[in-house]
């Protein structure tokens, strides 16, 4: 969104850098405006404090009317000291004084903060963000540009809904309502079994997806073959695979994967499938459309050829291929991945750390961009003009405000230009290194004594039964990236350090005593040694 009055263009600093003010000023270390005004950190505003006009007449309240209700928090002695410093400095005779004071250095400091944000995206990718309208379209610009990428669009509809059909999003959800830790580090029963909670996360999982083989061009529909063709394509052959299947799920492998069942997809669950609790608690219930994880068979399910290879691999049968979608693949992506990962290992400091993060992370979303979301905004000053947008066909709704008309309208054509083809690969692959890690790694290694109690798209929460998870991981120490844990750590090593898909310990080895899957969180208690 943008606002252009004349020759001026008014962007949203939100759409770049998601951050509140106040951290984006931490992370900053170069103010030339902000030193000017002698505003060089964000000050502190009694917010709930200033209810009337007559407060501006007023001389600054003492420290508890700083207090928020919204964050139940009230500020500190050394944000106070610095507000009475300000008071004095400007010689301020009332509240309004220090209200102007204040604005004026919010809008020095975020121009001093965007200011930084252009000059390294212009030194690094050569491209200015004033020109864009959000952290997306920037980053996707700039991947273009270093890769030099040439992208087919898909031109006929069915490939392009099929495609569609395939996007899912990442998974979540509890596996196991809850779970209590038993060993040494937390309260510990030497009569009952060892075990821990063990919290992994994957470093940059989208990252790594984009990193793979990915389709690029000559997209085509294939006659159907046996499964038998499709489970040899290797991962890095020239041509790659999307398939519409029928599949089963059969009952021998409920049990085994119960936990974390393969191929999920958006289905709506219908009354008869909750439990008698969830009836009783919810009699109005209305079936939604919901991404799960389920046991059941699939019907007409599109999903990428790796993972296919993976659900047969693992005990799913393939009952009927539908249709075949044969592309050229290359990893188009990966030396842009690699170029931000390299330089956010190698960043001074936190600002140029989050910004390769964000030109990572916020490329995907442009990857799977639904053009259909996009509406067009009509502001009409008169009720004639206003009427005249009304009797279109793709009016939507008005808001009068201002003495103006504010009109929402469906736009009246839609160019199906963004490569969708890349954004369901990309989720497909994230969603099978998860599988991978536990149903390769983790589940030859402990068998039924490790338990998934918890995934979220890029984590996973487990119950181990073990000695020592921590003494397990040092064999299979190239898996994880241990850079985060205290130096004097046995495991820490700088080797994985932000290595794409390596999975990392969120509790940085701080034992977990208990999760609960209601409101999912962990409580922390002793470090270990």
């Amino acid at each position: 969104m943008s606002v252009t009055v004349g020759k001026l263009k008014f962007l949203d600093s939100q759409q770049f850098m998601a951050d509140s003010l106040a951290n984006l000023v931490k992370y900053n270390t170069d103010f030339p405006i902000s030193s000017q005004y002698g505003a060089e950190r964000k000050g502190v505003y009694p917010y709930e404090y200033m209810d009337s006009w007559e407060r501006f007449e007023e001389p600054l309240p003492p420290k508890q009317r700083f207090y928020s209700t919204l964050n139940e928090s009230g500020i500190k002695d050394e944000e106070y000291q610095h507000a009475l410093d300000v008071w004095e400095k400007y010689s301020c005779e009332n509240m309004g004084n220090y209200h102007d004071i204040y604005l004026r250095s919010d809008v020095v400091l975020l121009a001093d903060v965007f200011q930084s944000f252009r000059k390294m995206a212009i030194e690094y990718y050569g491209l200015d963000p004033a020109n864009f309208y959000t952290a997306p379209g920037l980053s996707w610009s700039a991947l273009l540009k270093k890769t030099n990428a040439q992208l087919d669009l898909l031109t006929e509809y069915d490939m392009y809904r099929f495609m569609e059909d395939g996007i899912r999003g990442g998974v979540c959800g509890p596996s196991r309502r809850y779970a209590r830790a038993n060993n040494p580090a937390v309260e510990y029963d030497p009569e009952k079994p060892t075990t821990y909670i063990f919290y992994l996360d994957a470093n940059n999982l989208y990252g790594w997806a984009m990193s793979q083989y990915l389709p690029v061009r000559d997209f085509e529909w294939d006659t159907v073959r046996p499964i038998d063709f499709y489970m040899q394509v290797g991962k890095e052959e020239d041509k790659g695979y999307v398939l519409e299947v029928d599949m089963e799920y059969p009952e021998h492998l409920h049990d085994e994967h119960d936990e974390f069942p393969l191929a999920p997809e958006a289905i709506e669950i219908p009354f008869q499938q909750l439990s008698p609790l969830q009836k009783q608690m919810c009699p109005g219930y209305k079936p939604y459309r919901k991404l799960t994880m389920n046991l059941m068979d699939k019907k007409k399910y599109v999903v990428h050829y790796r993972n296919l290879q993976f659900y047969v691999k693992h005990g799913m049968r393939v009952k009927k291929i539908h249709r075949v979608l044969k592309f050229t693949q290359e990893p188009w992506m990966r030396s842009y991945i690699d170029f931000n990962t390299k330089k956010r290992t190698a960043a001074k400091n936190d600002f140029e750390k989050n910004l390769f993060k964000l030109m990572n992370n916020s490329v995907f979303g442009k990857t799977m961009e639904n053009i259909r979301k996009r509406v067009s905004i009509k502001i009409a000053s008169t009720r004639e003009e206003a009427e005249a947008y009304v009797s279109q066909p793709g009016f939507v709704r008005y808001v009068e405000m201002l003495n103006f008309y504010v009109i929402h309208m469906k736009r009246a054509n839609l160019f199906l230009n963004k490569p969708v083809y890349t954004g369901f690969t990309v989720l497909d692959l994230s969603k099978l290194l998860m599988y991978e890690f536990y149903y390769d790694k983790l589940k030859p290694k402990y068998g039924d004594r490790c338990r998934l109690l918890y995934t979220d798209t890029d984590s996973l929460i487990l119950e181990v039964q073990t000695e020592d998870v921590y003494q397990d991981c040092v064999e299979d120490i190239d898996e994880y990236d241990t850079s985060g844990y205290p130096k004097e750590h046995f495991l820490y090593s700088a080797k994985n350090k932000k290595v794409i898909g390596k999975m990392k310990d969120e509790m940085l080895a701080v034992s977990s005593d208990t999760l609960a899957a209601a409101a999912s969180f962990l409580i922390a208690d002793t470090p270990l040694q």
